[in-house]
């Protein structure tokens, strides 16, 4: 498990193009019949990707974590993003087909994962946070995500929001969690822009085809970057820092917060004239 450590928004106004990549992307968790995770200092997240292939994975505990199992003081949020598959919970089943997500609470120490047919496995994109009590494994399927459409065509945003852990939706300690796709011929996602210090919030791309890119935005709104991201390309967005992107074609994304609260719509609005 790599650790990765944020950098500060004062370090960050003097870092090159490759520090900041070092620091905020993660890159390389994808890979058949494997699984990879990093852990992120910063609220003490742990993203990755689980893709079983002939056989099943088991969640591993880590020696970092000082755990007799993951969830032992950790919840666990599984977004399937491949074809059909089985997440097994403590010798009970959950069949999750494309989208739908598994939240796994504290307390579960026997965890693995599988694909139903090897030639159109599932990948299960991976977002943890330290919980401390314990909240029921929840199946949310994603017709029960509250689909909810925003944006359009004229402003190159129009996009459907999942909902799947939330106040609404499957409980958790901190965890929050959906999935956002952007409407053919709709590029931009999050604008006008948002930070939010009481939590911070992770962004994995996917749906990109090969040649295709997203241009995230990230820093202060008076002093943003951008980092050129891929498909399953994973960023975190410290509180202080905006978290929007644009891309060559219309994609998908996964996002995740850990913090303070659960409230979707805690945001501190950054509008289009404040950005630089």
């Amino acid at each position: 498990m790599k650790t990765v450590l944020m950098a500060a928004p004062v370090r960050y106004s003097r870092m090159t193009t490759e520090e900041i990549r070092e620091n905020f992307l993660i890159t390389n968790l994808y890979e058949p019949g494997k699984l990879h995770v990093n852990y992120v200092d910063l609220d003490r997240t742990i993203v990755g990707i689980a893709a079983p292939a002939d056989a099943a994975i088991a969640l591993p505990t880590y020696p970092e974590l000082r755990a007799s199992y993951f969830t032992e003081r950790r919840e666990l949020g599984a977004l399937n993003i491949g074809g059909s598959g089985v997440i097994r919970v403590e010798g009970k089943s959950y069949e999750l087909e494309n989208l739908d997500v598994l939240y796994i609470g504290r307390g579960n120490a026997e965890v693995t994962f599988e694909s139903k047919d090897k030639k159109a496995p599932a990948i299960f994109y991976l977002l943890s946070y330290p919980a401390h009590t314990s909240h029921p494994v929840a199946l949310v399927r994603k017709e029960e995500a509250n689909p909810t459409t925003i944006g359009s065509p004229e402003t190159c945003n129009q996009r459907t929001i999942l909902k799947y852990i939330h106040l609404g939706g499957a409980k958790s300690c901190q965890l929050v969690m959906g999935v956002t796709h952007l409407h053919e011929g709709s590029n931009w996602n999050t604008m006008p822009p948002h930070t939010h210090m009481r939590r911070s919030e992770v962004y994995m791309y996917f749906n990109l085809k090969a040649d295709a890119r997203v241009m995230h935005f990230m820093g202060p709104p008076n002093e943003t970057r951008h980092i050129v991201m891929a498909d399953k390309d994973v960023v975190v967005s410290p509180g202080w820092s905006i978290h929007s992107g644009v891309g060559t074609r219309a994609y998908s994304f996964a996002w995740g917060m850990g913090g303070e609260n659960l409230d979707y719509a805690d945001m501190d609005p950054a509008p289009l004239e404040t950005l630089r």
